[in-house]
């Protein structure tokens, strides 16, 4: 019998070593398989350079479309407000659609446009139209900045408002960094919570164009002073590896020294030259896109600008294409990502003011308490913030949302003007066809805010020069009404010209000395209504002609009915909009006359814009004195620029007179500091000033010139021939029409 044999024990426990080691070696392998890949964290870092920084998105959407995750954003000036807009949320695309859709041209201008201005302040800029403003609250003194931000700041209060709860940048979907300059301390100061579009404010602010921001007991302005491109920033918050991206303005030849924009371009380039080279050198991947002639201003090429930056992120794919996640972990960061993101409130049941106090906070209070206990129009209130503002008393408002409690709020942060009220706007007025027939002012208006009332102005004028105009004016609202009471009184001293046919024969002094009343209603902003009397003691007699002209002294009466209505986007130059100025006069009593007159005078102008450059415009007035004499200190007048351009001044006089033109209008240049845009035009004009309806004379001129709208008023140079062979060259200087 075979006998039974045991297993052998060594074999049986070898075997199960063997087992143990497969299933942890397999464990393993499987782990590695399913767990996340490590990977770097990943820090942008993104520079200043104005329009140019637009370039930004075109990198991000780059990285985005290749899978490459951004862990940290840092940011300076125009990088801070792209990287904020990257930081809470909104894709590349998102954020190409937001900035081609900004009104680039409102958004950057020093005040609100003069068709958001209170109707009051449409006065100002259309009779005062250099745009240097100036106080007496401390002396005589402007700004600390020529531009307030106005326009850019609701930009960014729209970006943050979301996040405007946050107690940290930290909290965004990519955590975020900008950075400005402390102006007292000369240091770079990194922020990095408080509010979000103050912050961001502060970073753009580059100094002499934007104010400066008091934000946190320091006085900060544009970051790029110090560290335009932040990549020491982006280390510290956490990146491992980080990538710079470049827009500044590279360093010009001789070439490019050859106008103004040049130099202040090369001139930003060298003060940050050196602090650029360090940042670079500090970044692991640098990204430089080829920008070309594009300058710091170029807003409205913002598609060709991302079009640049996208290809300049894709020369770098060898290196950047090293961080791409697959599709999968792609999928896991966006989810990350998007899990933090916030949509803004809808509602809002505490208001705050910050930033003013006593009337001004109540008024404030009084008139956005209407978005408290209701679905927020966040649209609405940036119409309505910039509407106050163009009511003249504060520099910019802005807002953020906040909790109290468990109660959502709405704060408005409110800049008051540092140098007014009192406020003075200037004048250069200057308008001719050469030294024989030349007109010259120049002079000032001063302006008292919330005399003896709230609302209540106080307006003085004075011109001196061939015209010469003293006067002042008392306004006060009826209570909280639109309806309003303005006692005035004057002084206007100018010359007129006297004509026999053709023939200039002699120059007049016209002196008035008086003063009225006016009832009134004022919209707000685009029109108002006055009814009122006025008295002057006039004085007409010759200063250079023939002797033995006529001398007429005496007292005028008038009871005045007047409208206008005024919706124009520029006083100077304007684009698209109307204007239209009506009034009914009954003259009692006039020097010269026997017998009492009734006038009616109609004035309009409509622009019809064409392009984003070009523009049509038509302008209509005429004025009778029905079946009257009108004495010659209301008697009406034709000649001169935009009236008959190829004639002299008050060439054409009569009781009755009628003018028609039409013309074209483009934008060909644009100017750095001095000014904004110059045109070129064409424009006719046909019109008559006469007597006796059945003999009057239509005379025509066609115009040509360019006009410069500039910080010192619209200056225009333009030749004008007539069909008869009359010809002149024109200028103005301060105003147009």
């Amino acid at each position: 019998m075979f006998a039974c044999r045991r297993p052998n024990m060594n074999v049986q426990w070898q075997l199960l070593v063997i087992f143990f080691i497969l299933m942890i070696l397999f464990g393993r392998t499987h782990a590695q398989q399913s767990a996340p890949v490590a990977r770097p964290r990943i820090a942008i870092a993104l520079s200043g350079g104005g329009a140019r920084g637009l370039a930004h998105i075109g990198v991000l959407q780059w990285m985005e479309e290749n899978r490459i995750p951004v862990d940290y954003v840092a940011g300076t000036s125009m990088g801070a407000l792209v990287g904020s807009m990257y930081a809470t949320g909104m894709s590349p695309a998102e954020m190409r659609r937001w900035v081609e859709d900004v009104n680039w041209d409102q958004a950057l201008l020093a005040e609100p446009s003069y068709d958001e201005l209170a109707f009051r302040r449409k006065q100002d800029r259309l009779n005062y139209q250099v745009a240097i403003p100036l106080g007496l609250k401390h002396g005589l003194e402007g700004p600390n900045g020529f531009n307030p931000g106005q326009g850019v700041g609701l930009l960014l209060s729209r970006i943050a408002f979301p996040y405007s709860t946050v107690s940290s940048f930290d909290e965004l979907p990519i955590p975020f960094r900008c950075v400005a300059t402390d102006m007292l301390r000369g240091d770079a100061v990194v922020l990095k919570d408080g509010s979000l579009a103050e912050s961001l404010r502060a970073s753009m602010s580059l100094p002499g164009v934007f104010t400066p921001v008091d934000l946190n007991g320091k006085t900060l302005a544009d970051g790029g002073l110090l560290n335009n491109i932040p990549t020491d920033v982006a280390r510290q918050m956490g990146g491992e590896v980080v990538i710079a991206v470049d827009v500044g303005t590279p360093l010009a030849g001789h070439e490019g020294l050859q106008s103004l924009g040049g130099v202040l371009d090369q001139t930003i380039s060298v003060m940050t030259i050196e602090n650029d080279r360090r940042s670079l050198r500090q970044a692991d991947v640098v990204v430089a896109p080829d920008l070309g002639q594009y300058t710091r201003n170029d807003y409205y090429d913002a598609d060709k600008l991302v079009k640049l930056g996208y290809e300049g992120a894709a020369q770098k794919a060898p290196v950047l294409q090293a961080f791409a996640l697959s599709e999968e972990e792609w999928k896991q960061y966006l989810a990350i990502r998007d899990a933090r993101k916030r949509a803004p409130e809808n509602r809002a049941d505490v208001l705050q003011i910050a930033g003013a106090s006593g009337r001004e906070q109540q008024q404030l209070e009084q008139r956005l308490d209407k978005y408290l206990h209701t679905t927020l129009d966040t649209r609405r209130l940036e119409r309505d913030l910039t509407q106050i503002t163009g009511e003249g008393r504060f520099d910019s408002l802005g807002y953020e949302g906040f909790v109290q409690g468990s109660t959502s709020g709405l704060r408005i942060n409110a800049h008051e003007k540092s140098y007014g009220p009192p406020f003075i706007d200037v004048a250069v007025n200057a308008s001719g066809t050469g030294v024989g027939a030349f007109d010259f002012a120049t002079g000032f208006r001063v302006l008292f805010m919330d005399v003896w009332h709230h609302g209540g102005e106080w307006r003085n004028d004075l011109l001196l020069g061939s015209s010469d105009l003293v006067a002042t004016e008392f306004y006060q609202p009826l209570g909280q009404s639109r309806f309003f009471v303005s006692p005035y009184t004057f002084f206007l001293n100018r010359s007129r010209n006297a004509f026999v046919n053709d023939r200039r024969v002699a120059l007049y002094r016209d002196q008035r000395l008086g003063g009225g009343f006016d009832v009134g209603f004022n919209s707000g902003r685009r029109n108002e209504i006055r009814l009122g009397y006025r008295i002057f003691e006039g004085d007409l007699a010759a200063l250079v002609g023939s002797e033995g002209l006529p001398r007429i002294h005496g007292s005028s009466s008038q009871i005045r009915l007047g409208y206008v209505f005024d919706e124009l986007d520029n006083p100077a130059v304007p684009a698209r909009g109307e204007r239209l100025t009506a009034e009914l006069v009954h003259v009692p009593e006039s020097p010269g006359v026997s017998r009492n007159f009734n006038q009616l005078q109609v004035q309009s102008w409509t622009f019809v814009p064409l392009s984003a450059k070009s523009s049509l415009f038509f302008n209509a007035s005429g004025g009778t004195t029905f079946n009257r004499n009108a004495s010659l200190f209301e008697i009406f007048s034709l000649g001169g620029p935009f009236r008959l351009g190829a004639y002299t001044r008050d060439e054409f006089l009569g009781n009755h007179y009628a003018l028609v033109g039409l013309g074209f209008r483009r934008e060909f240049y644009r100017m750095p500091v001095v000014g904004s845009k110059v045109y070129w035009g064409g424009w006719y004009e046909a019109g008559t000033a006469f007597n006796d309806p059945t003999t009057f004379v239509v005379h025509s001129s066609f115009n040509a010139g360019i006009i410069a709208d500039t910080l010192f008023g619209p200056i225009a140079l333009s030749g004008a021939v007539s069909p008869t062979g009359r010809t002149k060259i024109n200028f103005s200087i301060g105003r147009l029409f």
